[in-house]
Formats: C-alpha cells, sequence, structure tokens
C-alpha cells in the first residue's frame, strides 16, 4: 500500500513540477532575464510538455475493444451497400433520431460484443437522420427504427423492426449458404471456427 501512495505522489507531482518548471523560465518571470535570453527547461519537464495526454515515460496500449471494433463501425461509411458487395455482409441500423431507445439499445448490443461479427465480415452501418434522405435510406426506405442484413451477395437476408443481439445476427448469417461454405473453405484450409 504503501508503495502505491508513494507511485501515485509521484506521477501526480509530474505535471506539477513540469508546470512550475514552464512558469519558472517564462518571459518576464524573473526581473534579471533578459530580452535575449533563452528559457531552461529541464530534460524531465520537457518529457512530460511533450507528452499532454500521459504522464513522463508511460505510454498507453491500444484498448482491445477499439482493435476488436476496427472496421466493424466505419467513420466513413461507403456510399452504397453495392461497394462492399462479395467483400463484406451489412447489418443497416436505421432510426429517426440517435435517441431513439431502440436504436441506442441496439447500438449497445453490437458493440457489446463485436469479435463474432468480425468473424463473420460484418460492417454495421448507420442513419439516424431522414431528413438527409441518404443512399442507404433510398435503397432499404425504413420507417422509424429497422435493422436490415444484407449478405455479401448484396441481397437483403432479414429486417426487423426491433433490436437483435449478436447471437441472433450470427445464427442468421451462420445459416445462410454463402457463410456455411465460407465455413467449409476455413475447415479444408485448416482454420479452426471460433465465432460465437
Amino acid at each position: 500500500m504503501r508503495k502505491l501512495l508513494t507511485c501515485l505522489v509521484i506521477l501526480a507531482s509530474g505535471p506539477l513540477a513540469a508546470q512550475d518548471a514552464v512558469s519558472a523560465t517564462a518571459p518576464g518571470a524573473s526581473a534579471g532575464m533578459g530580452a535575449d535570453a533563452a528559457p531552461v527547461v529541464s530534460a524531465q519537464a520537457a518529457d512530460t510538455m511533450e507528452q499532454p495526454a500521459t504522464q513522463a515515460g508511460t505510454e498507453t496500449p491500444p484498448e482491445p475493444a477499439a482493435q476488436a471494433t476496427d472496421g466493424i463501425f466505419p467513420a466513413q461509411p461507403p456510399a452504397t451497400v453495392e461497394e462492399l458487395r462479395w467483400i463484406k455482409r451489412v447489418v443497416a441500423v436505421f432510426a429517426d433520431s440517435p435517441n431513439d431507445p431502440l436504436f441506442r439499445r441496439q447500438m449497445e448490443a453490437l458493440e457489446r460484443d463485436p469479435a463474432p461479427l468480425a468473424f463473420r465480415d460484418v460492417v454495421v452501418l448507420t442513419d439516424t437522420d431522414p431528413a438527409a434522405d441518404s443512399a442507404l435510406r433510398q435503397t432499404f426506405r425504413p420507417r422509424g427504427f429497422m435493422l436490415v442484413l444484407v449478405g455479401k451477395d448484396g441481397q437483403i437476408k432479414l429486417r426487423k423492426p426491433l433490436p437483435w443481439d449478436v447471437r441472433e445476427l450470427s445464427r442468421a448469417i451462420d445459416k445462410s449458404p454463402l457463410r456455411q461454405q465460407e465455413l467449409r473453405d476455413l475447415g479444408q484450409r485448416g482454420g479452426v471456427a471460433i465465432g460465437r
């Protein structure tokens, strides 16, 4: 316990030491400092100033959740679902507002367990702005909340007016003939089907 408290005190004092060093070297902070004088900053304070988000000498590892969701929830969705044909399965989630309780429940369920989605080559696209009349909305014509599963072949596999969890989506995907073929191919290459 004593070591933990000592570490916390040291970590907490790091930014304060850097702040004191910077304020002490600021122009005009010392009466004897001329206009040409260069501020002197200790190496420890310089390290701390260069890394404002982390403590000096420590790095934060990437979060496992961020790695697991990489590519499933794209920041820049494709203009059309057609761009993903034969590459990804699409789960499109629609609502009239991002505050729709069904939409929020659906997204929480998908984000809670993204590994099975990644294993099945799923990308999740969302649209919560009916006024924008996006290409997704023109394609699927949703009314209120709607979940759409599109296969790699570009065909709609299911439409649901209520949220589904990852397990239900995984089962629906695994029943498709294309997914069955993928699993057979994976088995022939010596892969292990580990999806849930």
